[in-house]
């Protein structure tokens, strides 16, 4: 990989091949894969990742709202795209571009299938999501019958697939948890097949889930994180690449006197003359306040250098005073050799969160 010689996000195309094949090795050959790409593709870049993964084989992608799903269309993706969010106002969008929309309620049932029929559709196909334990979207399970009833009414739609989202798959404390969802999950298959006298696809699992509990694999599983090289355990992450490497460079180096601060509201003051460098990004990138203080480090060189008074909105500065280092060096401020998770973790946040919150401004770079 070349040298950054600015702020750099790094895509690594074979590292997410290599996380594809893992992940697809954990589940039967017959389950199908569906993508997650929301949000920038957890901050890389969707298009790109997508139409990667596409060519591996992925049968399935997912997003959060129709607008990331058009940007997938127009972009060339052609496999099917569930939206997880859908909202009313975006529905004859949704169709117009082949979308497939999770519904989770009476309400938004209702306005979807009454906008398919405005639009003529027949058996356009849904997914119905049901809450499971989650608490956030979903049917419960005792509206079954009078879901059966509003689909049997009408041509419009058809469903395809019946899904649930799990909480704690990552977490060994919460085994129980996790298995009386699915539980609940069986058993609200069982009642779909019985009313809607219909085969759907089933998919409940996520990343940890297709790691700690393949036995749920069902129809299709979906994978996130995992794709970008993060598996919320230590022995997951091991066998795992990351996808992203955020790359910038030394602007500029300072020797600061003992007494001297650093940074808005002299956060910083150097008990000893301290040599301090610049780096062109900030929290306007995604590198939020909550990682200065000489909380986090960057790798400068192969050696960690802290992250210094307050992050500004396009700069943070570090201490380099043990370090041999030029201005035009680059720094890692995570990737492979240090890990977004490990990054994140210094901030109590998570790897999520760090890669979601990148800045589109940052320069977006693929390798392979």
């Amino acid at each position: 990989m070349a040298k950054a010689e600015e702020t750099v996000l790094e895509i690594d195309l074979k590292a997410l091949g290599h996380n594809y094949r893992y992940l697809r090795s954990k589940i039967k050959p017959e389950t199908k894969f569906m993508a997650v790409v929301k949000a920038y593709a957890y901050g890389s870049d969707s298009v790109s990742i997508a139409k990667h993964l596409q060519d591996l084989g992925v049968d399935y992608f997912a997003v959060a709202y129709v607008n990331e799903g058009i940007t997938l269309r127009e972009g060339g993706i052609t496999a099917p795209i569930l939206v997880l969010h859908p909202q009313k106002i975006h529905f004859k969008t949704l169709i117009e571009h082949r979308l497939e929309p999770s519904i989770y309620s009476k309400a938004i049932l209702a306005d979807f299938i009454a906008t398919a029929q405005k639009l003529n559709t027949l058996d356009y196909p849904i997914h119905l999501k049901f809450n499971t334990g989650l608490n956030r979207l979903g049917f419960s399970a005792d509206e079954l019958p009078e879901i059966s009833v509003l689909i049997q009414q009408q041509q419009a739609v058809k469903i395809i697939a019946i899904l649930s989202h799990l909480a704690a798959t990552e977490d060994s404390k919460e085994t129980k948890f996790t298995n009386l969802q699915l539980h609940r999950f069986d058993a609200i298959c069982q009642q779909a097949d019985a009313l809607f006298k219909t085969k759907t696809l089933k998919h409940v699992l996520n990343t940890s889930g297709i790691i700690n509990y393949a036995h749920a694999q069902y129809d299709m599983v979906r994978s996130g994180i995992g794709l970008y090289g993060y598996g919320n355990e230590p022995h997951v992450d091991e066998a795992l690449q990351p996808v992203m490497t955020l790359k910038t460079i030394i602007a500029q180096k300072h020797s600061i006197p003992s007494g001297e601060s650093v940074g808005y509201n002299r956060k910083y003051k150097s008990s000893s003359e301290t040599v301090t460098a610049t780096l062109p990004l900030g929290h306007a990138d995604g590198i939020g306040r909550q990682y200065g203080q000489g909380k986090t480090f960057v790798s400068i060189n192969g050696h960690m250098a802290p992250i210094i008074g307050n992050v500004c909105m396009d700069m943070i500065m570090v201490d380099v005073s043990n370090i041999e280092c030029s201005e035009g060096d680059e720094v890692i401020i995570f990737g492979k050799e240090l890990p977004a998770n490990t990054f994140s973790q210094t901030a109590e946040t998570i790897s999520y969160e760090l890669l979601t919150g990148l800045s589109q401004r940052i320069k977006r770079v693929l390798t392979n």
